[in-house]
C-alpha cells in the first residue's frame, strides 16, 4: 500500500518511526504482515523558533527541524550517521543550540540552492525508508486571528496565546505545494494527519494552495489521530471533534476525514500532575459529536507513557495499517453500547 503522512513536530516523526518497519524492503516478494510499498511525509515549514529559527533568519531558507526529525525517523536508529543528525551542540559561540542535522541541511541547502533537493540528498546519505517532502517551499509564515479580534503573527506566538484562535492564515497566500505531494496524495491509499499540534502542525498544511481540495477528492482512507492531551494553549479544552471541526473549517468546509483515531489508554496521576500544572489535560472522547460531523471514532490504548505521554508507535502504525487493509467503509456499520478495550466494535 502507499501512506502518506501528514504534520510536523515530534507528533509525525513519532507515527513515521512505527510505519518504517512496515515498509518492504527492494526485492521482497511477500511479508507477514500488511507491507508498506511507499512511505511519504509531507511535513509543515512554519517554526520559527529554536535552532530552525536562526537558521531561518541567519540564511533565508526553510526551517530544517521538523525535517531532520523526519529524517532521523526514517533511518535505521543504530547507524551513527543517525545519532550523528541528532546530535545537538551543547556550546560554542554560534553553534549552541544548533543540531549538526540542521547545519547538514543548510550546508546542503547553500551548495544546491533547493531545499527540497538538499532534503532529497540527505535522505539518501541517511537510506531512509521513505521520502520526505515539505509541504511548501515558499518562505511562508502564519497569522492567527483570536476571538477577542486581534491578530498575532508567528508561529511562536501564536503557541504562546490564551485566547482562542478562530482563524489560521498562510501568508503569503497562495504558496503552491510541490507536484509530487499532490501526485502522492492522489495515489495513496492512506494518508493520515497527526498525532500533532492542531494549529501549527497540521492546519498549515492545508493552507497550501490546491492541499485539502486535493485531499478531499482523494480516494484514500484518510484519518485524523488525534494528541492524547490538549495543549496549554493551542487547544485548550478542546474535545476530539473540535479538533475534526476546526480541520474541516480551515479546508473550507470540506469532508477530509473518515476516521477519528482516540486513545483510550489512561494517563497516570503523576503525569495527569504535570500536564495540569501547564493547563493540559487528556483529550475527551465525544464520540457522537465526532460522528455527527461525518467520521467514524477508532478507539484504542495507544500512549506510550514516560516523561511525556506519547502515542506508542508500533500499536499506532498497525492500527492504521488495519484500517486500509480491511476496507471498512466509514459509518456502513453503526455501533452501539459501549466500545471494548481494543479498536471500536466496528473493526470486531
Amino acid at each position: 500500500m502507499r501512506v502518506v503522512a501528514m504534520g510536523g513536530g515530534t507528533g509525525l516523526s513519532t507515527l513515521l518511526r512505527g510505519l518504517k518497519t512496515f515498509v518492504a524492503e527492494a526485492g521482497a516478494s511477500s511479508a507477514p504482515e500488511p507491507v508498506i510499498r511507499r512511505l511519504t511525509a509531507i511535513v509543515t515549514v512554519t517554526d520559527e523558533g529554536g535552532s530552525s529559527g536562526r537558521l531561518r533568519r541567519d540564511f533565508g531558507m526553510l526551517p530544517p527541524g521538523d525535517i531532520r526529525n523526519c529524517l532521523v525517523a526514517l533511518a535505521e536508529d543504530e547507524q551513527l550517521l543517525t545519532r550523528l543528525f541528532r546530535y545537538r551542540f551543547a556550546d560554542g559561540r554560534g553553534l549552541a543550540g544548533h543540531s549538526f542535522g540542521n547545519l547538514f541541511l543548510a550546508a546542503l541547502t547553500h551548495l544546491t540552492r533547493d531545499f527540497a533537493q538538499a532534503v532529497r540528498l540527505s535522505s539518501e546519505v541517511l537510506a531512509i525508508r521513505g521520502e520526505i517532502f515539505p509541504s511548501t517551499l515558499a518562505d511562508v509564515r502564519l497569522r492567527a486571528r483570536l476571538a477577542d479580534g486581534r491578530l498575532l503573527r508567528g508561529e511562536s506566538k501564536i503557541t504562546q496565546t490564551p485566547a482562542p484562535i478562530r482563524r489560521l492564515e498562510m501568508v503569503p497566500r497562495g504558496a503552491r505545494p510541490l507536484a509530487e505531494t499532490l501526485a502522492a496524495i492522489e495515489e495513496a491509499d492512506l494518508i493520515t494527519l497527526g498525532p500533532g499540534s492542531l494549529y501549527t502542525s497540521l492546519i498549515p498544511n492545508l493552507l497550501v494552495r490546491g492541499v485539502a481540495a486535493r485531499l478531499a477528492r482523494a480516494r484514500a482512507v484518510k484519518v485524523l489521530v488525534v494528541n492524547l492531551m490538549t495543549q496549554p494553549n493551542e487547544t485548550r479544552d478542546f474535545t476530539a471533534s473540535e479538533h475534526l471541526r476546526a480541520l474541516r473549517e480551515h479546508a473550507g468546509g470540506r469532508r477530509l476525514i473518515d476516521y477519528v483515531v482516540l486513545n483510550t489508554a489512561p494517563v497516570s496521576r503523576r503525569l495527569l500532575k504535570r500536564y495540569a500544572a501547564e493547563g493540559a489535560a487528556p483529550v475527551t472522547n465525544d464520540i457522537e459529536s465526532v460522528r455527527a460531523l461525518g467520521a467514524e471514532p477508532v478507539e484504542a490504548p495507544l500512549m506510550e507513557e514516560g516523561e511525556v505521554a506519547r502515542h506508542d508507535p508500533d500499536l499506532l502504525a498497525r492500527l492504521l495499517l488495519k484500517l486500509v487493509s480491511r476496507r471498512v467503509k466509514p459509518r456502513a456499520r453503526r455501533t452501539s453500547g459501549t466500545h471494548g478495550a481494543g479498536v471500536s466494535r466496528n473493526f470486531d
